[in-house]
């Protein structure tokens, strides 16, 4: 391939090709540069058809929280590189995502499509995404680049925030995503530290460029960029999407002398740059699944991401899965998820698909041979009536309740984490006539289910789980596939028990005053209890842990080693959580942090030895006065176990490095 020389263009062509020619493509410079296709993700392709300005129709993967909940990075890969193969299919160069943003707002919009409060499991699923996909030959584009954490008034409020809290939490996925060099970051519309990102030199030149070792191509997000000219200063490679203006803007600079030729030169290389890679990968563009295995993928992660978060009697599964006997001769669905659940929240994450989806209740009449009956959502009283008889009637209730896309969805907040009180009058409405009920939520981030918990038997988080939902779920509930999915978020009990947002909220500026404690670093500094917390998720099947060991194998080097073993007479997979607690140190740091995690099948009263390897970045904090990460000498624990609240095991190790490189007696 003959590489691109900057040359051949002219001032005029570069500073057109640092914004988009129209709304997805780069500028092609009259046929002397090869066009880039830049498509939505992180859920899937969604691809707008430039002659019927519609998207194409593709495979509805489900969103990106439910990924995270399977806590599986070979299912991260998969999925991301299922999304490759369509963008191969409709000549898409670059997919925009992964979104690797925290959840510090259980009220964001947004939440649907970021992965987690935990930046150490966001930046491990982050990693095998980027990865995923950059091995077809496709660029990922790791967004929002950073403290993007609410939907509100995204584009003006400024996120004021430390600068190690930004390290240790905000900044830290994007961090752990430079190990597989994603192509492009895309930056948000938030000012940080009152400097727009698209704007603020800081942060993409010396943290994303310098620090982090980034040499791919930043770009804007679309309607970012305030100042063409601030945002070429910064560092920033492409605003996208076309702007008329914006080459006038840089020539004028240029001509007061305000921006040189060589800093144009500079950002259009990246462009240039980014032209060749996907050149250069293009032998890389093979498909490996097809139409059918692609939805058959969106099965099989909506199968491993949905949470089984309350099974009190063991009302699940509806078949035995020891003897195959029935447990139950009637099962009432109501709620109109139950035929056609919520497979998304709204914005530019939202997939088309052809997919129709077939009715919860028909799947698990032909799964399990129980008796189904179904009724839809109904405020006239005789209806009333008659659903309260199918519930009295029945065995048991499932009841399909959650937020479309007018309530969860890009651009804006959550009001409340509660269900619309409509929604909980049904529960309780049903719960009061039923001997046993169950709840499936389709929501896309934390449910204060505090008016009704107590009155129900069970609770499935399905979350949003994409074209697949009502298969994974027919089958989960069945008892043909087992529960293996774990929360990526805590689920307080309720929104005042949650840190809303800065103190000092102003409608102008979030101050991020909760620091590095956020998600469940938070409910355990505040001694808080929780409704349901991070990593939590049961299975039909039971596991116990034993005999914890680590093996040092040199300074700040250790593999962590475990037993689990399946006590129950059914098959399932554990997801086993390690988290590390600094004993004494000379700042506040969290009471356990994650520091990894495995995801295991065994066998009835199988035992498996699990190894998790930790490192120097296991034990480090980022030290502002150093301006680095910082590990200070002393006494560690090593927690074990299946959620953050429930770690059975615990080791102890002590870390002693050169005393020439401690500031402090540890």
């Amino acid at each position: 391939m003959e590489k691109i020389d900057i040359k051949k263009l002219s001032l005029e062509e570069k500073a057109l090709l640092l914004t988009g020619a129209d709304i997805w493509r780069t500028y092609g410079a009259n046929g002397k540069l090869k066009q880039l296709f830049l498509a939505d993700g992180p859920q899937g392709l969604r691809m707008i058809d430039t002659e019927t300005n519609k998207p194409f129709n593709a495979t509805a993967l489900p969103a990106c929280h439910v990924l995270a909940n399977t806590w599986n990075k070979d299912m991260a890969y998969e999925y991301s590189s299922a999304i490759a193969d369509e963008c191969i299919l409709h000549n898409a160069d670059v997919l925009l995502g992964p979104g690797v943003n925290i959840k510090r707002n259980p009220l964001c919009g947004r939440n649907f499509e970021y992965f987690s409060e935990d930046p150490f499991l966001s930046g491990e699923l982050g990693k095998a995404y980027v990865k995923g996909v950059q091995d077809k030959g496709i660029g990922a584009c790791v967004k929002h680049y950073c403290a993007n954490n609410n939907e509100y008034d995204r584009c003006y409020q400024s996120s004021e925030v430390d600068n190690r809290t930004l390290h240790e939490i905000y900044l830290r996925p994007f961090e752990m995503c430079m190990e597989e060099k994603p192509w492009s970051i895309m930056c948000s519309y938030n000012p940080i530290n009152g400097i727009y990102a698209s704007e603020n030199r800081k942060l993409l030149n010396d943290v994303l460029r310098k620090e982090f070792g980034f040499d791919g191509l930043i770009m804007s997000d679309w309607g970012a960029v305030h100042n063409p000219l601030y945002a070429v200063k910064a560092t920033l490679d492409l605003c996208m999407p076309h702007h008329k203006d914006y080459q006038d803007i840089l020539l004028k600079a240029v001509e007061d002398g305000k921006l040189t030729e060589k800093e144009i030169d500079e950002r259009v290389q990246k462009v240039l740059d980014l032209i060749e890679k996907s050149e250069s990968n293009y032998s890389k563009r093979k498909i490996s699944y097809t139409d059918e295995q692609r939805h058959e993928k969106a099965v099989e992660v909506a199968k491993e991401g949905v949470v089984l978060l309350k099974n009190d009697g063991d009302i699940l599964p509806f078949v035995n899965v020891s003897d195959g006997a029935k447990k139950y001769s009637k099962i009432f669905f109501y709620g109109a998820n139950v035929k056609k659940p919520f497979t998304s929240g709204g914005g530019s994450g939202k997939v088309e698909t052809a997919y129709e989806q077939k009715p919860l209740d028909e799947l698990v009449k032909n799964l399990s041979g129980i008796e189904t009956v179904f009724m839809e959502e109904s405020r006239f009283e005789p209806c009333w009536r008659a659903v309260f008889k199918q519930a009295y009637d029945s065995d048991v209730s499932v009841i399909a309740m959650g937020d479309d896309t007018n309530v969860e969805g890009e651009g804006f907040n959550r009001y409340t984490m509660r269900l619309s009180n409509e929604q909980e009058d049904i529960i309780l409405n049903i719960a009061r006539h039923s001997e046993k009920t169950i709840v499936i939520l389709y929501t896309g981030s934390a449910v204060d289910m505090s008016a009704w918990i107590d009155c129900v038997d069970a609770v499935v988080f399905a979350g949003y789980s994409g074209e697949g939902a009502n298969e994974a779920l027919s089958n989960l509930l069945c008892g043909k596939s087992n529960f293996s999915g774990k929360l990526a978020e805590t689920f307080p009990i309720t929104l005042q028990d949650a840190f809303k947002g800065g103190r000092t909220f102003d409608g102008e500026t979030d101050l991020y005053d909760d620091g590095i404690f956020v998600g469940y670093r938070y409910y355990d500094y505040e001694n808080k209890e929780v409704l349901f917390p991070f990593g939590h998720g049961l299975s039909y099947a039971q596991f116990e842990y034993s005999n914890i060991r680590i093996v040092k194998n040199s300074e700040y080097d250790y593999e962590v080693l475990y037993d689990i073993t399946n006590i129950s007479n059914v098959a399932g997979k554990e997801i086993s959580q390690v988290y590390v607690k600094d004993v004494s140190s000379m700042v506040r740091r969290p009471k356990k942090e994650l520091k990894g995690f495995s995801k295991d099948y065994l066998e009835p009263n199988e035992t498996k030895t699990i190894s998790v390897k930790l490192d120097f970045s296991s034990f480090a904090y980022y030290n502002v006065s150093l301006d680095k990460w910082y590990i200070e000498n002393g006494a560690f624990e090593v927690l074990v176990g299946g959620s953050s609240r429930n770690l059975p095991l615990k080791a102890k190790l002590n870390v002693q490095l050169p005393q020439d490189c401690q500031y402090s007696d540890g």
